[in-house]
């Protein structure tokens, strides 16, 4: 459905409809900073276990640019929102005081990739003379479809930050969160990294890892083809557990993660913990170009520091021997801090269709930028690492 007169800006209401090849050539161009999550696969697999769709409140409307060919040069994951669950950037606020004075603030547009705080392209533009143009045809042809659909908001979420500085231009606020993220500063060996440790640290974290595995644990990592539906069975019923007593209400099903496994299994990594011949807790990440994304957790087993040796010291572990840059352990948790994960920034962009929303709106993001902005210099100064080597 065109967004435009005499444009070639669409909206698509299913990612299946979209060339795989083309859609990927926007999202991922360059395969060493290769971004699992906007892929043509991984949103397929969302849209095609039915954990989005209308029934689930996220219903796909996909921005998309062609070419005078009709191939694809831009694209955004775009999602009609009735509700701000699974978005891990927390609007809640805003809507309540939003409809407490007399408005409307569902329906909402997100382009975002759902369920999935991790930072990474929103507006997908493949490279050319025209990369700069379709960015902003993007944008604007998403605060378009608002204002067609009544909608009440446009919200970009964990995008590139140069990116929401760009958008500023089109009337988009900028918002700023905080995760935690490892940097891998050349280590040859798990050991290596501990010696960049302050000394007390060192000790923590070596007892910490011996607790861990005290009561006869092994660990095993999984990737690739080497995962069977055995593996995703017990995943699952770890990320139910989990979703069930955080959430209430866990958004994957079973059939996405066979999906995933089917599709992606170059991405995929499990790790899983075993004990007595059954596995009792475990990790999915996936891998993108120099990056493990940490995702999902869950344990059937209460073991002590068990979540801290499956999801951090394994991950490192992993990301060391296998020479990646980083390590992406998704939304909040201090508890990071102590092993080695630095707070960074995420950013954000949000254009408010009324002018009373949008400038209450404007005022509360000044503070809160401010105030992350300090957290984050208070938490990296309170780090584990040596002075030294910080």
């Amino acid at each position: 459905m065109p967004i435009f007169p005499d444009t070639t800006a669409n909206l698509v209401s299913s990612i299946t409809t979209l060339d795989a090849t083309q859609w990927d050539a926007c999202a991922n161009p360059d395969p060493g900073a290769f971004n699992p999550f906007v892929s043509h696969a991984f949103l397929k697999a969302l849209e095609e276990s039915r954990t989005v769709g209308r029934q689930t409140g996220w219903l796909p409307r996909h921005l998309v640019i062609n070419d005078e060919s009709g191939n694809i040069t831009a694209a955004a994951p775009a999602y009609v929102k009735s509700h701000s669950q699974g978005e891990y950037v927390f609007d809640h606020g805003w809507a309540d005081a939003y409809e407490q004075a007399g408005g409307r603030y569902y329906p909402k547009l997100q382009i975002a990739v759902p369920f999935t705080p991790v930072p990474g392209p929103r507006l997908l533009v493949k490279p050319g003379p025209q990369a700069c143009s379709d960015e902003q045809l993007l944008a604007a042809a998403a605060i378009e479809v608002a204002r067609q659909g009544g909608l009440s908001s446009v919200h970009l979420t964990f995008l590139d930050g140069e990116v929401a500085a760009r958008l500023k231009a089109l009337g988009f606020l900028t918002r700023v969160g905080q995760q935690f993220h490892w940097q891998n500063q050349g280590y040859g060996s798990f050991d290596d990294f501990l010696a960049s440790l302050a000394s007390r640290k060192r000790k923590a974290t070596r007892k910490e890892r011996q607790t861990a595995l005290a009561a006869g644990i092994e660990i095993e990592q999984v990737s690739g083809s080497a995962i069977t539906e055995d593996h995703w069975d017990a995943m699952f019923g770890f990320y139910m557990d989990t979703g069930n007593r955080k959430w209430g209400r866990p958004y994957l099903n079973r059939t996405f993660f066979s999906l995933l496994g089917e599709t992606m299994p170059e991405s995929c990594l499990l790790i899983l913990a075993r004990r007595n011949g059954r596995y009792i807790a475990g990790a999915l990440n996936l891998v993108g170009g120099n990056c493990l994304y940490g995702r999902y957790w869950g344990a059937i087993e209460h073991h002590p520091a068990l979540h801290f040796e499956v999801c951090y010291y394994q991950a490192i572990d992993y990301a060391i021997a296998n020479r990646l840059s980083r390590i992406e352990a998704g939304a909040q948790g201090e508890h990071k801090l102590a092993r080695g994960y630095l707070p960074v920034e995420t950013h954000s962009a949000h254009w408010i269709a009324d002018p009373s929303l949008r400038r209450a709106v404007e005022r509360f993001l000044i503070q809160e930028r401010a105030a992350i902005a300090e957290m984050n210099a208070d938490l990296t100064e309170m780090g584990p690492y040596r002075k030294d080597e910080a």
